[in-house]
């Protein structure tokens, strides 16, 4: 496979073809596996290293593991930053939060390659499901404390007035976990490691989660002085209750999988070295489902969270007629009288 020079240059999207490997910073590293495979690619001063190697898979930045000779990527999108990447693949995004020596905390170049993936998922017709994840066994530490510490506190010596402050971090909130929560298809969030204050709100804002069994999760915003932030208590609240979500805000105590799977806060716990591959799996599936009737299947569950019961009904109602006019539906009746799987084209 060789990805376009593009790649490195402007912002937008990247066809990849052919059946060279070429490997370039950020994207699509292939690295050695626990089982001493020979690694096929290398990064050096953001230029390609090309190998002649075979061995028989290597990673990608998300961790999922590749059979080398197969795409990497469908398409790869530009973020402008080393801080995340983003490809598509069989129709589903993934986003990659990438910084791994400080566990994925948020920068402000991440947010803004967030918020520009996000964007583009809502109206590509070649995306049906988005999954966020982290690079080196973490998701997301949340804010970079350390980096608020060297500047002397959260906004640390910086012009901008209070209110303009707030003015921007509503903007990054709604654009980031606002989307993933509102964004009218699947969202999944994939944890291979730890996920704490603002990092553990972007999983909470999608609407599945599934972990390997080395994540935690935490709130931490009590042991830094925060109140908290990106919906984390919104999102927590809805899924596991008020009282129990007060506990884990106030008492920022770190939850293991198993309990996180008790309490609801994520769908499953899969294998460490097969989650990325599962989870993609699952999307893949969602990204070739009715993606009308997710679109909707979406809105009236949002809508019940908290909309009035006969609001809710109405809503249902209306999204319900719309569907059984879809080409969708009419497929899937007829696959169901001739007893096959159906061919959904999302129309």
């Amino acid at each position: 496979m060789r990805a376009s020079g593009k790649l490195l240059g402007a912002p937008g999207w990247t066809t990849a073809g052919g059946a060279e490997l070429t490997v370039f910073l950020g994207f699509g590293f292939c690295a050695p596996l626990s089982n001493g495979l020979e690694a096929v690619g290398k990064l050096r001063s953001g230029r390609s290293e090309k190998y002649r190697s075979s061995p028989r898979y290597c990673l990608n930045d998300s961790g999922r593991r590749r059979r080398v000779g197969e795409d990497m990527a469908d398409r790869i999108f530009d973020t402008g930053t080393d801080d995340i990447s983003t490809e598509v693949t069989d129709g589903v995004m993934t986003i990659t939060l990438n910084r791994p020596k400080r566990r994925n905390a948020m920068s402000n170049p991440m947010l803004q390659g967030l918020v520009g993936s996000l964007a583009d998922a809502e109206v590509a017709s070649d995306v049906g499901a988005v999954v966020l994840t982290g690079a080196g066994g973490a998701f997301c530490a949340g804010g970079d404390v350390k980096g608020m510490a060297e500047a002397g506190g959260e906004g640390g010596n910086s012009p901008q007035q209070y209110d303009a402050r707030v003015h921007l971090q509503r903007r990054n909130q709604r654009d980031t976990a606002g989307k993933l929560y509102e964004l009218p298809k699947p969202t999944l969030a994939a944890l291979p490691g730890p996920a704490a204050g603002a990092g553990l709100s972007l999983a909470l804002s999608c609407d599945l989660r599934y972990a390997s069994p080395n994540a935690i999760m935490t709130t931490a915003f009590a042991r830094v002085g925060f109140s908290g932030d990106y919906g984390g208590t919104y999102f927590m609240s809805r899924l596991i209750g008020s009282a129990k979500a007060r506990e884990l805000y106030f008492l920022s105590e770190r939850v293991d999988m198993v309990e996180a799977e008790r309490l609801g806060l994520v769908n499953g716990v899969f294998p460490e070295e097969s989650l990325q591959d599962d989870v993609h799996a699952i999307a893949k599936r969602l990204a070739e489902g009715p993606t009308v009737a997710y679109r909707y299947m979406k809105e009236n569950l949002n809508r019940a969270v908290s909309g009035e019961m006969g609001e809710c009904l109405d809503m249902e109602a209306a999204h319900h007629i719309h569907c059984g006019q879809t080409r969708d539906h009419r497929e899937a009746a007829q696959a169901f009288v001739e007893k096959r799987e159906p061919v959904f084209e999302g129309r």
